[in-house]
């Protein structure tokens, strides 16, 4: 079945925003076996639809119209910023479709009410989603059924993990630590780095080091049955090297310091929820 046909399927899938989120998931959908004419992207950006096109075969618009009436769920995957004007433009082509939203901070409740339904799902992913290691939580509203969720689910699912949460106010949370997330991964490499360079290592064997370091670490906790703390204290022989190092980390308050961040990104995103969910 066509995506331009005026009856909706949810194996007919519409992106409203093509830019790099759009694509780990059209990108999972097309390694799923999903072909090109079941999915459609509204991308306002010339140089980004050519990409889309190029990449996936997909069909590309530069905005909302007709052909958007087959699609059974629609992916919102545009800014915070700029979500209430596409809606306003998409709603009357997308009436009867469930829609999937990966906007940080933007509530279901202004979703609902600027598209005119009730049938919306939340999801905070992470970039890993573009390597396929992606985490995903999620948040559907009272009218969205099992089967709804489950078509959600088949869209997130190739780009990674996913949980269900039964309180949309925790996806503030969930954008805090695994939405921002990434970027504290990266800054703790980044600190790795510097500090392996700044002993006389190569930048390159510096990476390396801390890359594989973190790689291994999580895949660690992840097969094992012990909580990080005990697997921290297996690797702290008092004395020794890591012993110091730690013991310098909590002289510096740093994790202290590091949960104070997460919680001012939960307040962030908070407000933005407030910000971008008037009207």
């Amino acid at each position: 079945m066509s995506t331009s046909s005026s009856t909706p399927d949810n194996e007919n899938i519409a992106f409203i925003g093509g830019g790099n989120m759009a694509s780990a998931i059209i990108g999972g959908l097309r390694k799923q076996g999903l072909a090109a004419a079941h999915i459609q992207v509204v991308e306002p950006f010339e140089e980004q639809r050519n990409k889309l096109i190029r990449q996936f075969g997909v069909q590309v618009h530069e905005k909302p119209g007709a052909a958007l009436a087959g699609a059974g769920l629609v992916v919102w995957a545009v800014k915070p910023q700029t979500f209430k004007d596409a809606a306003l433009q998409t709603r009357f082509h997308t009436k009867t479709a469930l829609h999937l939203s990966v906007a940080a901070g933007v509530r279901s409740s202004s979703i609902a009410r600027w598209l005119g339904t009730e049938r919306v799902v939340r999801a905070m992913p992470n970039t890993p989603a573009l390597v396929g290691k992606g985490m995903t939580a999620l948040f559907a509203r009272d009218a969205v059924t099992d089967a709804d969720k489950q078509a959600a689910e088949k869209v997130v699912k190739p780009t990674g993990d996913y949980l269900w949460l039964t309180e949309e106010t925790h996806l503030d949370a969930v954008t805090a630590l695994s939405g921002s997330g990434p970027a504290y991964v990266f800054y703790f490499i980044e600190a790795m780095i510097e500090a392996g360079t700044d002993m006389g290592l190569s930048s390159e064997q510096a990476r390396k080091l801390a890359v594989g370091t973190f790689v291994g670490s999580s895949a660690l906790v992840q097969a094992s049955d012990e909580t990080p703390q005990a697997l921290r204290a297996q690797v702290t022989s008092k004395g020794g090297t890591t012993y110091a190092a730690l013991t310098s980390l909590e002289q510096d308050h740093v994790k202290m310091q590091f949960m104070r961040a997460i919680h001012r990104a939960r307040q962030r995103a908070a407000e933005l929820g407030d910000e971008f969910g008037a009207g």
